[in-house]
């Protein structure tokens, strides 16, 4: 049968997992399209339920038709969806050699892109510190591209908790991060302050990232350019 109601129970959950308060209460999240889903396939995660145009279920298990009308109306992109699943939060305790840390990171495009960088440079995880964006929120988790699927993630509160050397990246007048690097947890910033002076304080080493010209980079930006530096003497 093919859901054509937007009083469906399961629809209904999928609208309200769009806000903050009802992930934090069910511990679920939702990931809309078809290479999310295909993405979290691959990471062997398979979703509670998943909501889907008629035809593309092919005997796959949770799998529910609806009609395209009520897959739009609870999609979050502009396009509309073919494909909304819906899947339980993994937290784990952070963990090295190589592990991107966020504090107060407060764009979820943002949060979500470190995610798919840390993933494509083999981190082993992100933690996220106080005042960061949900990674599981629907823009985080799209921008992440289903990095989120395969990386561990981990919540701190103290920088003390974060493993290896830890690194604060920050413009300004700092030795260049230089690589390779090991045994490290490269520790980024805010949008618009980066990392106060008392994190910075606690830091093993403060870096900055060379620039021939212009201003600080974008921290997704700067993040994606210390990853590729940490390890690109290991893969030559």
């Amino acid at each position: 049968m093919t859901i054509t109601s937007n009083t469906n129970p399961h629809l209904k959950e999928i609208r309200k997992l769009g806000r903050a308060s009802a992930r934090a209460k069910t511990g679920r999240f939702v990931a809309e399209g078809e290479d999310l889903y295909e993405a979290a396939h691959a990471a062997g995660r398979e979703p509670l339920y998943a909501l889907c145009v008629p035809g593309l279920a092919r005997g796959r298990a949770n799998f529910l038709e609806a009609s395209s009308a009520v897959l739009n109306q609870a999609s979050r992109l502009g396009s509309g969806t073919r494909l909304l699943g819906v899947y339980e939060e993994r937290w784990g305790v952070v963990v090295g050699p190589l592990v991107v840390a966020l504090w107060a990171v407060g764009d979820p495009g943002n949060v979500g892109t470190i995610v798919r960088a840390a993933h494509a440079f083999g981190a082993s995880s992100v933690a996220l510190g106080p005042g960061c964006a949900d990674p599981y929120g629907p823009k985080a988790v799209r921008a992440s591209m289903g990095a989120i699927f395969s990386l561990p993630l981990a919540r701190v509160e103290k920088v003390a908790e974060l493993p290896g050397r830890v690194i604060g990246l920050t413009p300004g007048h700092h030795a260049p991060l230089r690589g390779p690097l090991r045994d490290i947890t490269l520790l980024v910033g805010g949008e618009r302050d980066g990392l106060p002076a008392e994190v910075l304080g606690v830091c093993d080493e403060v870096r900055t990232i060379a620039q021939a010209a212009g201003e600080s980079l974008n921290v997704a930006m700067a993040a994606t350019v210390a990853l590729y530096e940490a390890t690109r003497m290991a893969t030559r």
